[in-house]
């Protein structure tokens, strides 16, 4: 018994190193992540701002400008959608699978919150529960200054997965509501493009 549970500490112990590894990783993803995300604030309140205008008084007479008055260098995603959606206005089954598109497209770029989300915490948990080993084997032994170092790893990768989990679920909050309203908006456009015509 004693020889399998030397086994398991000997395969935790040896996973506090890539558990540190990948919490810097996601530490570093999450500060990348912040800042795109401010970037695309920026962008989505310009482009709700715009699309709101255009699609408050939408109708089947002033589609056909529709593309003509969106703005050529606006490359965000509901824009680019919006445009290829004008362009199969005539073929319903087009403009479903193009709405299927934007969802893949939309949980494609939800998948890093997520990650930093559900990694953060698990990662966190494991760099504050492999150190404890070590340090309870240190206060047995009168070694407080090896318990202190554990203790420290880890508090610090408590803190590290944890702060990563709030920018990746905070993020994904955010995103996934932009894009639930992008979605209404490109749904009600594939609506009136298949309105049967009088």
């Amino acid at each position: 018994m004693n020889y399998i549970s030397d086994i398991l500490y000997w395969i935790s112990t040896g996973l506090l190193v890539p558990v540190i590894i990948l919490l810097i990783l996601l530490f570093g993803r999450a500060l990348l992540l912040i800042g795109s995300f401010f970037g695309q604030y920026l962008a989505v309140r310009k482009t709700e701002a715009l699309l709101k205008a255009e699609f408050d008084g939408l109708n089947a007479d002033n589609m056909a400008t529709l593309a003509d008055r969106l703005p050529k260098q606006n490359k965000s995603l509901v824009v680019l959608y919006i445009q290829q959606m004008l362009g199969h206005k005539d073929s319903e089954p087009h403009l479903q699978k193009l709405l299927a598109d934007f969802d893949i497209a939309a949980s494609k770029d939800l998948a890093t919150s997520k990650t930093l989300s559900k990694m953060g915490p698990m990662l966190g948990l494991m760099g504050t529960l492999i150190p404890m080993g070590p340090a309870l084997v240190g206060l047995a032994a009168g070694d407080i200054a090896s318990m202190a170092y554990n203790m420290q790893v880890a508090f610090a990768t408590t803190v590290v997965g944890l702060f990563s989990a709030a920018i990746g679920f905070i993020t994904g909050q955010v995103k996934a509501r932009w894009y639930e309203h992008d979605r209404v908006n490109l749904q009600f456009l594939a609506d009136l493009l298949t309105e049967p015509k009088n």
